[in-house]
């Protein structure tokens, strides 16, 4: 056991564009990865895991609307939320998640579920909700995950969509996920991921946070991760293992790795970004698009924030 831990959170990709973004909102954005941040460092300095470390972060995200996981995901092309979730242990790859889930007030608590109390790594749908009401995993009413911001960007993309027009929102508009990576003082990694997916995807559609070596990844010998962006491209490019074999095969350091990985993905067409963190605790923080809520806390508890690709600032 030793004094070195480290955190790393961030809110999507999918950020309001910097010449639409008013001080209130940026402070309230701030305001949000800040509270994440110590919730994770609460854990983590008291000798917490890693594993309860992201739980505890993310979960902060899911009751924070103004994140797409939780309480602020995204509506489908229906008109409804379908949420995805995914929990990650480094030192043993002990993993869970679930997908196309509405009900649960925190989607990582239902992931977290199904890898300590199941035999299974992912529930989906109707499956996973009675796996998690026979766990007592706590469920919220349909009306606490509402919030009208969500409701008329579905109503404005639907409505462009029948118009044919050409698609020019921002990234706020288009996705936006949740996550957190932590080292711990034992030495162990761990990544949680969560998400309402992308606004006026078609019902049924699972993205990439809850597919482990796409969105959600962690194992001692190399590092945690958690992205977030346009899915399709992170699984078909299995882009969290890519990360991690670079590492394994080729002796890359953690920034080295994903920042080439994240390119790479811009250069086809992968809109996004992610948090990762390796084995001695350093954190890399790279993304191709015009913006990435993110965050950082170490041992010494400062908080560090961004948005757009401003440097980090103390919070």
């Amino acid at each position: 056991m030793t004094d070195t831990f480290a955190l790393a959170i961030h809110g999507g990709a999918g950020t309001i564009r910097r010449d639409s973004m008013t001080p209130e909102a940026e402070a309230q954005y701030h305001a949000g990865l800040r509270d994440s941040l110590r919730a994770g460092h609460a854990v983590l300095a008291a000798g917490g895991t890693a594993i309860d470390a992201v739980t505890a972060a993310v979960m902060s995200l899911e009751d924070n609307p103004l994140f797409n996981a939780g309480r602020g995901a995204v509506f489908t092309r229906a008109g409804v939320q379908e949420m995805d979730a995914a929990v990650m242990r480094g030192e043993d790859r002990a993993a869970g998640a679930v997908a196309g889930i509405m009900g649960p007030r925190n989607p990582v608590q239902a992931a977290r579920a199904v890898m300590e109390r199941s035999e299974h790594v992912l529930l989906v749908g109707e499956g996973a909700l009675e796996f998690c009401r026979a766990q007592g995993v706590t469920f919220a009413p349909e009306e606490y995950f509402y919030t009208e911001r969500r409701w008329q960007t579905l109503k404005d993309e639907l409505a462009r969509q029948a118009s044919a027009a050409a698609d020019t929102r921002d990234d706020e508009a288009k996705h936006g996920t949740v996550g957190a990576v932590a080292r711990d003082r034992f030495g162990n990694v761990a990544a949680a991921t969560s998400t309402g997916g992308m606004t006026a995807k078609l019902p049924g559609r699972v993205g990439d946070s809850p597919v482990f070596g796409a969105g959600t990844w962690a194992e001692n010998e190399t590092c945690a991760i958690s992205a977030t962006g346009h899915g399709e491209y992170f699984i078909r490019w299995a882009a969290a293992h890519d990360i991690a074999s670079r590492m394994r095969y080729r002796g890359d350091t953690l920034e080295v790795a994903a920042e080439t990985v994240v390119e790479e993905l811009g250069k086809i067409g992968g809109s996004g970004g992610l948090i990762a963190i390796d084995a001695a605790g350093r954190v890399s923080l790279p993304f191709n698009s015009s913006g990435m809520y993110r965050g950082t806390i170490a041992a010494d508890g400062v908080a560090w924030t961004g948005i757009h690709r401003e440097a980090l600032q103390k919070g």
